[in-house]
């Protein structure tokens, strides 16, 4: 285990010069990222190690303290709800039997989670019992750089079979399959995303709300565009660019970095000209994601036409709950829109060391497995969940239909699109990559930059944040 506790320290170590976007922040350990030409092909390409006849008597649970590691409050959310034995004390503690449950919650911001649960793991052995790490949290945009070290669990020393997981999407389960095959992790969310739109305002510009129709007038970005003209001779904005971003990202031919060199793909490329069109046009915006601005389209009086999202933005970003949404009013519709994506997720992992087996196996199964469980989840926190048969089943009748939908049921596509996510071109380098193409690139949306001096301000930022790449 010292080889790998040599490279987490030197993740901890390089991580503090990382910022955070998008609710997260991601960063490539020396190992992980020279190894990624090999790595993430093999894990996109290996399915999970066979399981099916594994017989794993863990040892009894001696545990009482069980230490849960994560960044915001969504798994918490889910476990209180939806996990039978679990009791809440606090905001930070919570009762299984007779363990303690400790929430380890740090936000993202400035890469802080990371560094504090890399800190974490680095102590795991010399821990004393009641401070050891027992389940931490992962996103897609970094999960290589846990599951392929010795500190994550693969699920098959919990006695986790591939039978057990078999109703779960594949892509769910590459993404936390290290280099050896092995899977680490397991998540209840199938993250599939798509097109959220205005109804009032499709009614008023297209002259229909129906999800068809609207999809038909977003089918391709050269439909997009058009219909985005149209949205602001209206005088709405059609979303901001860093809305589409990640469905540009989701659908490029090869990674960001090959054979060390950074690459800037033709659909990322396609993007900034599109974007910058759009822009010029007063069509979108440039407002930053979870932003003060950004997030006034939740209003009617924002006149955002629409946001790209997956099922779990349905929960957290529209409001819902809050008097005078468009979200509180049932007033939006889904399509699946110019191309099929996904975007981000949530994983849990045992952490090696763990007193407390059994119950992170329980854990695991439960809110990952749990049909029952899954589908509750989904009718109460309209998440696309992990289970091709629950989703069929929500998809078939009206218990998948939505308020904040108007009552619509997108079940259909949303798992239509998670039979679609393609993985080959993940790498450990993405979410920097993105973050700070983004970045760069407002600078030119803006006009406080030209095209070619943007992409210099990328190019700089990249190789100063990923200094084992070059970006010509």
């Amino acid at each position: 285990m010292k080889k790998r506790l040599v490279s987490l320290l030197a993740i901890a170590t390089m991580t503090a010069t990382m910022f955070a976007a998008c609710g997260s922040s991601e960063t490539a350990s020396t190992d992980t990222a020279s190894s990624d030409s090999t790595s993430t092909e093999e894990t996109t390409a290996t399915e999970t190690t066979d399981t099916a006849d594994a017989a794993v008597e863990l040892p009894e649970d001696t545990g009482k303290v069980l230490n849960i590691y994560g960044w915001n409050e969504e798994f918490k959310s889910r476990l209180t709800d939806h996990y039978a034995d679990y009791t809440e004390v606090d905001a930070t503690h919570g009762k299984i039997g007779d363990v303690d449950v400790v929430w380890n919650i740090t936000p993202s911001t400035d890469n802080a989670y990371q560094n504090n649960l890399d800190e974490a793991l680095l102590a795991q052995e010399s821990a004393s019992a009641d401070d050891k790490v027992d389940l931490f949290l992962v996103e897609a945009d970094y999960a290589l750089k846990y599951v392929d070290t010795d500190y994550a669990m693969p699920l098959k020393d919990l006695g986790i079979t591939d039978a057990d997981l078999a109703d779960q999407y594949k892509y769910t389960q590459d993404i936390v399959t290290d280099s050896n095959g092995n899977l680490k992790g397991a998540s209840w969310q199938a993250c599939s995303a798509g097109f959220i739109y205005n109804r009032e305002a499709a009614k008023e510009i297209l002259g229909t709300d129906d999800p068809d129709e609207v999809q038909a007038a977003v089918a391709d970005w050269s439909k997009y565009n058009e219909t985005a003209a149209k949205v602001a001779d209206a005088g709405y904005k059609m979303c901001s660019v860093n809305d589409t971003y990640r469905v540009y990202s989701n659908n490029v031919s090869g990674k960001w970095v090959q054979d060390g060199k950074v690459v800037i793909d033709k659909n990322i490329e396609k993007w900034v000209d599109d974007s910058k069109e759009l822009v010029d046009a007063n069509a979108e915006t440039t407002d930053d994601l979870w932003g003060d601005d950004w997030a006034k389209g939740k209003r009617p009086e924002g006149k955002i036409f629409g946001y790209f999202g997956p099922a779990w933005f349905f929960n957290f970003c529209l409001d819902a709950d809050q008097e005078g949404t468009i979200a509180n009013k049932g007033g939006w519709g889904y399509c699946v829109g110019p191309q099929s994506y996904y975007w981000g997720g949530t994983w849990i992992c045992a952490a090696t060391g763990t007193d407390n087996a059994n119950l992170v196996k329980d854990i695991i199964l439960t809110m990952t497995t749990d049909k029952a469980v899954l589908k509750d989840i989904a009718q109460k926190d309209a998440d696309c969940v992990n289970s091709k048969t629950v989703l069929k089943e929500l998809a078939s009748d009206d218990s998948g239909n939505l308020d904040l939908l108007g009552g619509q049921n997108p079940y259909a596509q949303l798992a239509e699109g998670a039979e679609k996510v393609d993985l080959s071109n993940l790498s450990a380098y993405d979410q920097g990559c993105n973050e700070e193409f983004q970045k760069a690139m407002k600078n030119y949306f803006q006009g406080n930059a030209t095209k070619d001096e943007a992409l210099d301000m990328f190019k700089k930022a990249i190789v100063e944040k990923y200094p084992d790449v070059t970006a010509e």
